[in-house]
Formats: C-alpha cells, sequence, structure tokens
C-alpha cells in the first residue's frame, strides 16, 4: 500500500491547527495533527519543504520503519518542530493501517485495558465565587476531575484564568478556550512568585471546604517557580490532596526535581514541553514525577509516546497526556487510542473544542459520564472535512508572556 499523495492543510476555525493528510494507493486517507501552538508555520515549512517529499513512495504499513528513518535521517533531531512533524506523520499512518484493517487503532495496539478515560476540565475564576461557579458548570459537564486555576491579587493577568486581560484584548473572544491572542504581538501579563505562594494554598482551602474531600484537583504552575519555590508550594498544598501539581518549575534542569521531592509527597507531573522519550530518562529513572504530560502530538506520535509510557510504567508513573485545545481533535483520538490501550493510563486533559472545530473535524470519540472514548470507527475515527477547513485560513496568534514588576521577562 504505497503513499499517493501528502498535503498540509492549515485552517483557524476557533483556532489555528496543522493537519497532514495522506492518501494511498488503494484510497485510504489518514489523517495526523502537527499543531504547534503559536508556531503552526514553522511545522507546515518543516513538512511540506522536507517531509512530504520523502513520504510519496513509500510503503505506508510500515510505520515504524518510516519513524526511524523521519528521525534518524535527518541527523539535527528532536524538538517540537521535528517531533510535531513526524507526529503528524505517525498518526495518519496509524489512522490508515486502523482502516486498511477495518479496526480502530485501540484495537491494533493491543487492545482496551478499561472502559473508559478519567478526564479533566479546567475550572478558574477571578474571585473564589467565580471559580466555585466554573467548578460547577464543569460538574453539570459531567467531569469528575477539575484542574483549579484563580487570580492572585495585585495581578490583572496571569495565566489560566478565563476572564483575563487576553480575554478582553481579544473582544470577547475566548479563541476556543486559549490563551492565545490573535493579531501582531503577543498579550504581556504580570507576576509576583510570592503573591502566587501566598494565595493559592487559601484557594484550595475554600475549594476543598466548599466541594469536599472526593473531588479529584489539579493544579499547574506552568515552569514558574524555582525548586525552592516548587517544594514550598507542594508542600502547603499537601493538607489538600491535589491529584496532582503540574510543571511546578522548569524541568529542563531535571535534577532540580529532586529538590522538590525532598520536600513534598504532593504527586508531580511533568513534561508538556518535552518531545522525547530521552527528555524523560533521568525524571524517570530515578522516580521524580509521578504521571507523563506530553502529548501524543508533540511527542513524535503513538509511536514514540507509547515508547515513553512504557518505560515510565516500569517505575509506577502513569500517563497525563496533554489535551488542551491547541491539540486539533485527530491529536485528542490519538490520546484516547493510546490511553485507553495501555495499563499504566493516569488521566486525560479534555478542554472541549468550539462548534466551528467540530464542524471541520467530524468525530467519533465521545464523552459521558466523566469519561471518553475514542469510538469504533476503523482508524482513529476523525475525519477532515476540507471544504470546511477552507473556510478558515490561518490567522497569526501568539501565546501570552510575563513581566515581573521591574520589568524583567519571567517564564509564562
Amino acid at each position: 500500500m504505497i503513499i499517493e499523495q501528502a498535503d498540509v492543510i492549515v485552517t483557524s476555525p476557533n483556532r489555528n491547527f496543522v493537519t497532514l493528510r495522506l492518501v494511498t494507493d488503494e484510497g485510504h486517507v489518514g489523517i495526523g495533527d502537527a499543531t504547534l501552538n503559536g508556531r503552526e508555520l514553522a511545522v507546515v515549512a518543516y513538512l511540506r519543504d522536507h517531509v512530504v517529499p520523502l513520504l510519496i513512495g513509500r510503503d505506508a504499513h510500515r510505520i515504524e520503519d518510516t519513524w526511524q528513518f523521519l528521525y534518524r535521517s535527518a541527523y539535527w533531531r528532536r524538538g517540537p518542530v521535528t517531533m510535531a512533524a513526524v507526529a503528524a506523520v505517525d498518526m495518519a499512518l496509524w489512522d490508515i493501517k486502523g482502516k486498511e484493517a477495518g479496526l480502530p487503532v485501540y484495537q491494533l495496539l493491543g487492545g482496551a485495558s478499561r472502559t473508559g478515560l478519567l478526564a479533566y476540565g479546567h475550572a478558574s475564576g477571578k474571585t473564589n465565587d467565580e471559580l466555585f461557579d466554573s467548578v460547577r458548570e464543569h460538574l453539570e459537564q459531567g467531569y469528575r476531575a477539575i484542574r483549579i486555576q484563580a487570580a492572585v491579587p495585585g495581578l490583572k493577568s496571569i495565566y489560566g484564568i478565563a476572564s483575563n486581560a487576553t480575554y478582553e484584548a481579544n473582544k470577547g473572544e475566548r479563541y476556543d478556550h486559549e490563551p492565545a491572542q490573535r493579531g501582531g504581538l503577543p498579550n504581556e501579563e504580570d507576576w509576583d512568585t510570592r503573591s502566587y505562594l501566598r494565595h493559592i494554598p487559601t484557594v484550595f482551602e475554600a475549594v476543598r471546604n466548599e466541594f469536599g474531600p472526593e473531588l479529584p484537583l489539579l493544579h499547574d504552575g506552568h515552569h514558574r517557580m524555582t525548586p525552592i519555590q516548587a517544594a514550598q508550594l507542594g508542600k502547603s498544598l499537601e493538607p489538600y490532596d491535589l491529584f496532582w501539581l503540574e510543571d511546578c518549575t522548569p524541568a529542563e534542569n531535571q535534577e532540580a526535581l529532586r529538590l522538590v521531592r525532598q520536600h513534598t509527597t504532593t504527586p508531580l507531573a511533568i513534561g508538556e514541553i518535552f518531545n522525547t522519550v530521552w527528555d524523560y530518562q533521568q525524571i524517570v529513572r530515578e522516580q521524580l514525577i509521578d504521571y507523563v504530560r506530553s502529548a501524543v502530538t508533540h511527542t513524535g506520535g503513538i509511536t514514540h509516546l507509547k515508547k515513553v509510557l512504557d518505560y515510565a510504567s516500569q517505575y509506577q508513573i502513569k500517563s497525563g497526556m496533554h489535551g488542551p485545545t491547541d491539540i486539533s481533535p485527530v491529536g485528542m483520538a490519538a490520546a484516547m487510542h493510546l490511553g485507553l490501550s495501555i495499563h499504566n493510563f493516569g488521566i486525560q486533559e479534555y478542554m472541549q473544542h468550539g462548534a466551528k472545530t467540530d464542524a471541520v473535524f467530524e468525530q467519533s470519540y465521545t464523552w459521558k459520564d466523566g469519561l471518553l472514548h475514542p469510538g469504533d470507527k476503523p482508524g482513529l475515527g476523525v475525519e477532515l472535512n476540507v471544504d470546511e477547513a477552507g473556510r478558515y485560513p490561518y490567522q497569526r496568534a501568539y501565546l501570552p508572556y510575563n513581566r515581573l514588576a521591574d520589568g524583567t521577562v519571567h517564564d509564562w
């Protein structure tokens, strides 16, 4: 079964998405997600100019060989652009193989290990009352686990709050629940770590008092703390029994997580910006994390992320795959097939896409009683409506960035 056609399609219904579409000589169509939030066109160029010419004439059945060829033949390996491009090819080939076999991809990965995937949503608010309303809204939508993000007194606009300055700059358009701002320049937000560290434990105390001890609660530090600050936050949140504390400190310095581990038993989720198993080698081997946060879209596809999670399983580390709306429905479906099949699934991040996106990417996955399921259509179970995609041209958009009170650029 030979790849005869390869197209890179960029569309911006509720936000920008990059999709690779492969067609074989037997008429099978496979699609893969190559979206890299804020740097979408870098992946487009990588695919169109370098990868697509290598795909024409290749055997679509040879998924592992194609992965190794694209990774090793380029010499310049790893990184988010390369790995998003490789991921798109990998997803599209799994989609084709499933359609050829007449089976959903999870069946090709060994079959289901569970009936559905526990997912968490994103609740946020400028005040506790606004946050409580957001939590209730998510509970009504069926979520059984909820991420908690709250404004910090004295700061105008920070990560994770739906009703912040970026939202206002977008003239009320949430950009499909993402903080990216369409336009020529990124929005500037502010930050003060000491104020944050004082305030966040009081928020979790209030949430626990309002919603009780059973609801799994998560929180994202978004790389903003030093190791000792992260240790302080993890320790201060222990009374509130978090499901996890995510990206508490920039994990490129992996040894730093030893210090965090020494001071807190709060579970740690790391890896949203990681791209390969090499990024995880030390922190998995030393059991410095509890959950792997990588996305299928940014970590070389199903083929490679499965290897990362198989490695993590040796150390009782579970999956927590990245899944906000900067992952297209194609990437979300790939994550669901992988999550359903592996033994060490933990939880799946799930933000629901807007109506325009759902019209472009026709999905068969389901959301019921707080659980996701990829569905049983052959392949990934998502089809790209090319005509509908053509209605929404690319729009430049940047994620915000942070400055401290003295003007220093800080981790966003």
